[in-house]
């Protein structure tokens, strides 16, 4: 019968422990850098598509309050008067029988309080009351669309003045950037808004 003892040191007469060789260790090491890699990847997947959902989420609830918004006044207003594709002014009747003016607009520029911003501001175009902003962060191809009554066999209505202008259409495109993210756009067009109090001519 053979009997083995492990291997013990010469000096300390203490069993020596075994060690890792150096091909183990490589296998060792690449395994986890693998795992780790696949941890890391699946991390900033799941940040992206968070951030993402909720930019869209985020320009879905202000793209519909803005909306809301301007149809309200649409729908109530007895006049328009047409500034250009990105600003026109609406007059709203008053509880008091008076007349008051509101101006639905977009400003293109990239700096200021309002800059890529679809708002709201009591008055004409010029007005210097505090502006509203509806729709932070709208790119620049931003229009209002103006439209006659739809009549039978008339395929173009588009309304050519304020006179015959009877409904409104909005084109807005929000847009979202992140550092790490690619940007996140939702264009989005109106239905037709209706001004029902606003007399119109053929």
């Amino acid at each position: 019968m053979t009997i083995s003892t492990p291997p013990t040191d010469a000096v300390t007469g203490h069993r020596r422990p075994h060690a890792f060789t150096l091909a183990e260790v490589m296998v060792a090491a690449s395994l986890a850098t693998l795992v780790l890699a696949g941890v890391m990847s699946a991390f900033l997947f799941i940040g992206r598509t968070s951030f993402s959902t909720g930019n869209y989420s985020e320009m879905e609830a202000q793209t519909r309050r803005a909306l809301d918004r301007f149809a309200g006044d649409v729908r109530m207003a007895t006049g328009i008067r047409w500034n250009s594709s990105q600003s026109l002014t609406l007059t709203l009747p008053t509880a008091s029988n008076a007349t008051t003016q509101v101006t639905y607009a977009y400003d293109p520029l990239s700096v200021g309080a309002t800059a890529r911003t679809f708002y709201r501001v009591v008055g004409d175009a010029a007005s210097p009351l505090p502006r509203e902003a509806l729709v932070r962060g709208v790119a620049t191809d931003f229009s209002f669309q103006r439209f006659k009554l739809e009549q039978n066999g008339v395929i173009a209505n588009a309304a050519a003045n304020d006179l015959e202008t009877k409904l409104l259409q909005v084109s807005l495109r929000p847009v979202r950037t992140g550092v790490t993210t690619v940007a996140s756009s939702q264009r989005t067009l109106s239905a037709r808004y209706l001004l029902r109090n606003k007399r119109v001519s053929q």
